[in-house]
């Protein structure tokens, strides 16, 4: 019996040979293949133009990553792409005619957001502002005051 997200072609191919250490693997970085049976596809009519093409072929592309139920993933990942990306992971291609072409270019995209989201964080470094730094900004406020100073009616003696 063929799930809902799979009616529309079966087994995603892979995006090249790079992106499938394994067949039937989406690798999204040194460490982590997810399997593509974790990855659910679906198939729409695409929006836009296109005539009479357009109405009749479902070549708009849906892939999509649900993070809680990943068994590829470790509590690490899950937590880190629970904070990015929230529990769904969503990638959608419809720039090309063929249903094929949009599957490998949402399967890319969706590799590409997971690995964005897996990056560490790089921790901020705290530092002071420089001596010219502090000498702008009080030389801006300076210029500032005489502004609104000079907008004010002289005294009168």
């Amino acid at each position: 019996m063929e799930t809902p997200d799979r009616a529309c072609g079966g087994a995603i191919p892979p995006v090249s040979r790079t992106d499938a250490p394994a067949e039937g693997h989406v690798r999204i970085d040194d460490a982590l293949s997810i399997p593509l049976a974790e990855i659910s596809v679906r198939a729409s009519r695409s929006s836009g133009p296109g005539g009479q093409h357009a109405n009749v072929t479902a070549s708009r592309v849906e892939a999509s990553f649900d993070v809680l139920a990943s068994a590829a993933l470790n509590e690490a990942q899950r937590e880190r792409l629970l904070a990015r990306a929230g529990p769904r992971v969503v990638a959608i291609a419809q720039d090309e005619r063929s249903q094929a072409r949009n599957r490998e270019l949402a399967v890319a995209r969706l590799r590409e957001r997971l690995a964005r989201a897996l990056e560490p964080v790089k921790p901020r470094r705290a530092t002071r502002p420089t001596a010219a730094s502090r000498e702008r900004r009080l030389e801006a406020k300076r210029r500032a005051s005489e502004r609104k100073r000079e907008r004010h009616p002289p005294d009168r003696p």
